[in-house]
Order: C-alpha cells, then structure tokens, then sequence
C-alpha cells in the first residue's frame, strides 16, 4: 500500500503468556462480560444456551467460525480462516478481542430476525452512566469555561476529551498543567501546542475525529467538537462511530443522540452546546460517519480506499482511545521509543492520537521518560493513569 511504513517486524501480540494484560483479558475479562450481558437481560432459553457455548468455547475450546448463514461470514472467514480451530489464546490478540464481540452479538440475536434483533447488549451499561450523577456534576463544571480565553477552554475541553473516563479528573478546570503552562507528569507525550498549530481559530479546517467510548467518553467527544466548530477552528466536523455495537463500550449513532439528549436536558453551558451540536447536525457542519471498517479487526494501515479518500480531506483526524491507537500503530509489541511519525506515515493526512493508556502498545517515546516510567515499578501501560497526545503533521 502506498505510503505504508517498512516491513511490520515487531511481534504481533498474542495472549497465551499467562499473566499478561492480553491473556487476563481473554481469561477473566471476556467470561466476566458474558455474565454481565446475561444479567442485564430477560434472555430467553435459546440465548442463554448460546452464551453457555460461547463461554465453554472461549474459556476450553478452539475457535470455530460463524454459521454460514451470517450476514457477514464471508469477510470473517476472510479476516480470520487461519485461526479457525485453534486455541483463542494463540492467534492475535486483536483479532481475539474483536471476533469474540462479534459472536456475542451472535448469541444473543442481535443480528437475527426476531424481538432482540438490534437490542444492544451493552445498552444497560452505557444508559447508567449517562444518568449517573457524576456526569450531573461534569456538565454543571462546564459553566466555569464561560468568559474565559478561548486558548483555556481549548485546553480545557482537549483534556476532558482525553481523559474522558477518568472521574478524578472528568471536566477538571483547574489543573495547574493547563492554567500555568506547566507539564503534566501523567501525560507520556504531549504534542498539544503542535495539534493546536493545525487548527487555529478561525481557520475553518475540515477536521475528522474517530470516537472511541460512548457514555462519559463522548460527551467531552462531543463537546470539544462544538467548541472547534463554535470558534471556526473547523468548519465542518465529521464524527466516526460503529457501525454497530463493539467492545462494551463502544460509541454508535445510538449513543451520540443519547449523549445529544443528555446534554439537552442539561443547562447553562452544557445545554447551549446541545443545541448547537443538534444544530450543526441539521445543517451539515457535522456530520456522523459509520464505516463498516471501523469494526474490522484490522489495523487501520489496511483501510479501504473510500476511506482513506475521505480522511485524506481532514486538516487533521483525531484518533480517540486505546483501541484505535491500537490499530493506528499496529497492535505490536514495539520498543517505546519507535518513532510515532513512521507508524502513521501511511495514514491518508495529519493524525492526531488522544490516548489514557490502557494496554501495552506504545510509540514515540522520548528514551528519558521511557527511563522514569519503567523505574517507577508502576504498570504505567495498562493502568489508565497515564496519557498521551502525539500528532504526526
């Protein structure tokens, strides 16, 4: 592919290492969800008996492929036909994480024609954390960015965007890192002044920005992208979500009107960027994408050329949350310090990447702060505490 970076010779990451943060997600994780999904629903008799096969298989079994009546089992069968059989632990893990919430979809008849055809599993989930108070507490915080300079609100509104799910800080306006110019010792990599040089008020840009997380991940999604558009950084804004529901948390066009609705009913500064966003949506500032890619267990190198042709257009295309980082940087064990910039050099145009680190995939470390990080004994790669904001212009 033109534009792609040399040979992929680092390892791509298993998850039979016993132990690791790859295998406690297939062996605890993965089994945990399915009892929670069970739980969340009154499934029927039929469903319950697919999640009991799902969990057996996932847990003592080998891989084994979709019905070939599936809506799509021609292009699982193409992404996957070499690890059909084999242990769900051997093949990458990647493709293990992605493949197993497809069949849980599956199980439960999401994609069946029948009353839970369409039902999100992981809907229950998401709808509690939107009414919970903490996100109350979030939105009432955003009155405090009223009258300030634009170049705080920005900041203020990158980082809520960044950390997204982390409550100590959610909305936090004020972080000594973002009102005295300091360094946040928590983030790895902070290319923020770099991203803002691409997008300077009243520049109009056409920015992208690929969502991870709904629910607490979105609204500050969401919100950043009003204030983009509100200060003519961008001036017109597209949105990528799921196509359908993905990892537990994952955003889809479902989530974005829940999120729209949540801040509607909302007031002050919250309220007023509902509207706008409800607004900008009607007349096509921004636009919301659903690309069938962006549930491919691919990394984001193999993307289809009409993708590709319509990130090409972005002044810049944010990347949202550890799953795309994932798959922008190749879900490979690299050394930290590989250059950021040669990973994504195959990426149709300047990409920026907000990332709470939460597994071990890393690039574009500076070699004195890998240093600090591997000396503090702390599991800085996987823990959440930690953050990055790398761009390649």
């Amino acid at each position: 592919m033109p534009g792609t970076p040399g040979t992929d010779d680092a390892p791509v990451i298993l998850s039979n290492e016993p132990g690791s943060f790859a295998w406690g997600v297939l062996a605890n994780r993965h089994p945990a969800l399915i009892q929670q999904v069970r739980d969340a629903f009154p499934y029927g008799p039929a469903q319950h008996r697919s999640l009991d096969a799902l969990l057996k298989e996932i847990t003592d079994g080998v891989i084994q492929p979709l019905a070939p009546d599936a809506h799509d089992q021609g292009q699982w069968q193409a992404w996957g036909h070499e690890h059909f059989g084999r242990s769900w632990f051997d093949v990458p893990f990647l493709w293990a994480e992605s493949f197993f919430y497809r069949r849980l979809l599956e199980a439960v008849g999401y994609f069946t024609v029948g009353p839970w055809q369409g039902i999100d599993p992981f809907a229950p989930f998401k709808g509690a954390e939107l009414r919970g108070t903490v996100v109350d507490d979030e939105l009432t915080a955003l009155d405090g960015l009223t009258g300030q300079p634009d170049g705080d609100q920005a900041d203020a509104l990158l980082g809520a965007s960044l950390w997204g799910n982390r409550a100590d800080l959610g909305f936090s306006l004020s972080s000594d890192a973002t009102h005295t110019g300091g360094v946040d010792p928590h983030l790895v990599a902070d290319d923020t002044a770099r991203l803002w040089s691409l997008l300077p008020t009243g520049a109009g840009a056409p920015v992208h920005l690929v969502a991870d997380n709904a629910g607490r991940e979105l609204i500050p999604d969401l919100l950043l992208l009003d204030h983009l558009l509100r200060t003519g950084r961008a001036g017109r804004a597209v949105l990528h979500v799921k196509p359908y529901p993905y990892y537990v948390s994952d955003a889809t066009m479902t989530d974005v009107i829940d999120s729209l609705r949540r801040l509607g009913h909302a007031s002050g500064y919250a309220a007023e960027a509902g509207e706008r966003l409800w607004s900008a949506l009607a007349t096509g500032r921004l636009v919301v994408d659903a690309h069938d890619f962006f549930r491919a267990p691919l990394p984001y190198s193999a993307m289809p050329d009409d993708l590709r042709q319509d990130l090409a257009e972005a002044t810049v295309t944010v990347v949202k949350g550890d799953l795309n980082y994932r798959r922008l940087v190749g879900d490979r064990s690299w050394a930290p310090t590989t250059s950021f910039a040669d990973r994504t050099a195959y990426f149709p145009g300047p990409v920026a990447a907000l990332r709470t680190l939460k597994s071990d995939v890393i690039v574009g470390l500076d070699p004195g702060t890998l240093t600090g990080l591997e000396d503090s004994g702390m599991p800085w790669r996987t823990s959440g505490t930690h953050a990055l904001v790398q761009v390649r212009a």
